[in-house]
């Protein structure tokens, strides 16, 4: 009771603004609920270059896989479609979360296949955050998370830059990220 004239208006706010979203209260109040429905306001379905392990935009694209498509064939690059039933990723915090599963960390067993030298990005494997671009990401219980995980986190929030082994990549991801406490 109440949600119509607070919760919901905020809410909306903090979407258009597109500003991160810390939906604070107790057990049962419908903060996971809330962000779940939040993928009903995405469109419909998005483009992506077809392939594409971080939904890259063929308008945009960040990662190099996608670059390198774009460079190589051009307005016949082949596109898929997502729909925004895809577009919604959500981790519980708890002890057993790490680095390498939020953000990624090098594959040698691609490194290997493919013949590249770890300093090589096509040996990376982006962890969920990366993937769930151009999504929405929930993470629940946020205070749960390691220090270390939480200050990764922070550094994709303020900064949009994410490390991976020495691997320091701009990547301008665009996820709308919501927390609950």
């Amino acid at each position: 009771m109440g949600y119509e004239d607070s919760v919901i208006p905020d809410t909306e706010r903090a979407l258009l603004s597109r500003h991160n979203i810390l939906f604070l209260g107790l057990r049962g109040q419908a903060k996971t609920r809330i962000a779940r429905n939040m993928i009903e306001l995405l469109d419909e379905y998005m483009p992506i270059v077809k392939g594409s392990e971080i939904n890259d935009s063929p308008f945009r694209p960040i990662s190099k896989y996608a670059k390198d498509i774009l460079d190589e064939l051009g307005d016949k690059t082949p596109i898929a479609w997502v729909h925004r039933s895809q577009r919604f990723f959500e981790k519980l915090a708890t002890p057993d979360v790490n680095v390498s599963d939020l953000i990624g960390d090098i594959d040698p067993i691609k490194a290997a296949t493919l013949k590249l030298p770890y300093s090589d990005e096509r040996v990376l494997h982006y962890g969920m955050i990366p993937r769930a671009n151009r999504s929405i990401f929930v993470i629940n219980e946020l205070p749960d998370l390691q220090a270390r995980i939480q200050v990764s986190l922070f550094n994709i929030l303020q900064e949009g830059d994410i490390q991976i082994r020495g691997f320091k990549l701009r990547l301008p991801l665009d996820i709308q990220f919501v927390f609950t406490r």
